[in-house]
């Protein structure tokens, strides 16, 4: 199914911001991802569904080159990754924000937003950032570890802003937060598409990602095994529902 449904979606090389083609991946002697293909255009919102396991967060640790080992191709902004070391992936203009966040609990809120260097043109400055997240200008001064979790994820989004990066790999970030906040995450999204970035991101949750995102990739076993736009998701809930046992 999902090879037909993609088959019908030719991709030219100059609409996508990031294709993924045939991608292998492991750690150590464990083969987590078989062949993964999929591609992302500028200016889009594309979530990666599955259910734990399925390969989602190893999918983007392998885009940024933080897997063991991997093969295939990975083309962002035109340009072959598939070789290239994680900080040369980052300073190309490909920003990761982690599940686990990565905050510095000992840096203030600034110190945070203010370490990661600016590695492309383009980037927010402080004050758009801080008009972005007003939750974050109100605790500019105060320590990482003082953060509640909701701010904690604006923090980790917020920091890849200043460093020009094009495309924002972000990982459940509606994980474990309350739903008014997960509804300040979406309007934080949705704002930063108007704003031209392009997001690929990983959720569990597809009523979240209902609400952000243009197509939906859905993983199984390390596979890509489906894409549904947007404006089908509705009427492919039975589908989601088997794939995602939910």
């Amino acid at each position: 199914m999902a090879e037909t449904l993609m088959a019908e979606r030719p991709v030219a090389a100059t609409d996508a911001l990031l294709a993924v083609q045939g991608l292998e991946a492991w750690y150590g002697e464990s083969h987590i991802l078989h062949g993964v293909t999929l591609d992302v255009r500028r200016g889009e919102v594309v979530t990666l569904l599955g259910r734990n396991g399925a390969g989602k967060t190893t999918t983007l640790r392998a885009i940024m080159g933080l897997v063991g080992r991997r093969s295939g191709s990975i083309r962002f902004d035109g340009r072959e990754t598939i070789n290239d070391r994680s900080d040369r992936i980052a300073r190309a203009g490909i920003g990761y924000c982690p599940e686990e966040r990565g905050i510095f609990a000992t840096l203030s809120v600034t110190e945070n937003l203010m370490l990661p260097p600016v590695v492309q043109p383009g980037g927010l400055d402080l004050a758009t950032i801080y008009t972005l997240f007003p939750n974050l200008k109100e605790r500019a001064n105060s320590q990482g570890t003082k953060l509640s979790g909701g701010e904690q994820q604006m923090l980790a989004i917020a920091r890849i802003l200043r460093t020009g990066a094009k495309l924002l790999l972000l990982d459940e970030p509606s994980e474990g937060l309350a739903p008014v906040i997960v509804q300040q995450i979406g309007r934080t999204i949705r704002e930063l598409k108007a704003r031209g970035f392009t997001v690929l991101l990983v959720e569990q949750n597809f009523r979240f990602a209902q609400t952000v995102a243009d197509r939906h990739y859905v993983m199984e076993h390390g596979r890509v095994v489906d894409m549904v736009p947007n404006d089908q998701l509705t009427a492919s809930l039975d589908r989601l529902h088997a794939y995602l046992g939910v």
